[in-house]
């Protein structure tokens, strides 16, 4: 059967030291008909409040987070936030998670990082149950207890049911990068956020993981039912390695700098793309404090695989790799707004 063809979205980060939303980016994007807009957080802005305002200016399209730090909120402030949004926006909401990062967790939210696989199941858990309203909430796990009775509780505790009456299938998306976070992703949520994501490695690095997801989630649970929404870099220009050279501070930041030494999950994706020899030349040029000689090392084939630039007939050319995969949403992440005309004439 041939795929669906892809949606459009627009992913735009998180702010730098001010916060200034590309208001007329995103209603070019509505009016182009673009499914969602996708907001993000690091240790700076948060994803809520901006997607807010952009909600309050727009009337069709979705709002997405990519994504809402789990450790940094309650499940129950989440799944409040959440329906808040969505009832405001006429059920535009777009529930995107993450655990972040150990350096980002415990450095910047004072939470240990613990053990993300068993948190996100638990926390998904939550949320489900409270969007569902059948029953007061009560859930006995590792990482949350509801009703809270550990050291320091008062015992006054009782469970309680959401006042507000929210969308029982209110869409939960998961970013995820390993092979295992990947499996839980596609057994418990409705979509999967992946950056950095490869269409000529699909087949060798996420096929068995997310068919694993779907057999123990049961139910029939198919591709069909799972919305892959990959952010994808995208620069269009008449010079393609002026073009590449636009994402390769992107990449060497994120291959050399997000996370520790020994602890960087796209380091470890670039690894199992191939690319070992360059990502140990990435990191060490990024970890010494040498940014240029660390971009420098990002190889040109690395950046085709993840993103789309050169010429627009180029663009159109390489698409179809990504039109063949699996993935169903390519959320485009851009600061031009002529980069999100293009991208609506070659697949809208």
């Amino acid at each position: 059967m041939p795929n669906a063809p892809l949606r459009l979205g627009l992913n735009l980060g998180y702010s730098g030291r001010t916060i200034d939303l590309p208001i007329e980016r995103v209603l070019e994007a509505e009016r182009l008909g673009y499914h969602a807009i996708w907001t993000a957080e690091s240790y700076g802005s948060d994803a809520v409040t901006p997607l807010a305002w952009l909600g309050a200016l727009t009337s069709t399209i979705h709002l997405g987070t990519a994504i809402l730090q789990m450790p940094a909120r309650t499940p129950a402030m989440t799944a409040m936030t959440a329906m808040t949004l969505d009832q405001l926006s006429g059920g535009r909401m777009l529930l995107g998670l993450g655990v972040s990062g150990p350096q980002v967790v415990e450095g910047w939210h004072g939470r240990p990082y613990g053990k993300p696989l068993a948190r996100t199941r638990e926390y998904v858990s939550i949320l489900r149950q409270i969007f569902a309203r059948e029953d007061r909430l009560i859930h006995e796990g590792s990482q949350y207890q509801i009703p809270y009775q550990g050291k320091g509780a008062t015992g006054l505790g009782k469970p309680l049911k959401s006042i507000l009456h929210g969308r029982a299938d209110l869409p939960i998306y998961l970013a995820a990068i390993g092979p295992k976070n990947v499996q839980l992703t596609a057994e418990i949520a409705d979509g999967w956020l992946p950056f950095f994501l490869s269409p000529h490695h699909f087949e060798a690095v996420y096929r068995e993981a997310i068919e694993a997801g779907f057999a123990k989630a049961g139910g029939g649970k198919g591709w069909r039912d799972f919305d892959i929404s990959a952010t994808v870099p995208v620069v269009v220009g008449d010079n393609v390695e002026a073009s590449r050279n636009q994402i390769k501070p992107l990449l060497a930041l994120y291959v050399g700098g997000m996370g520790a030494k020994e602890k960087n999950f796209y380091y470890n994706l670039a690894c199992r793309y191939g690319y070992e020899d360059a990502a140990n030349q990435i990191q060490d040029h990024f970890l010494a404090g040498d940014k240029g000689a660390a971009m420098a090392s990002v190889p040109d084939a690395l950046v085709d695989e993840v993103a789309l630039c050169g010429p627009k007939a180029r663009i159109a050319e390489r698409l179809q790799r990504w039109q063949q995969s699996p993935i169903t949403t390519l959320n485009i992440a851009t600061f031009d707004s002529e980069t999100v005309r293009v991208m609506a004439e070659l697949l809208l």
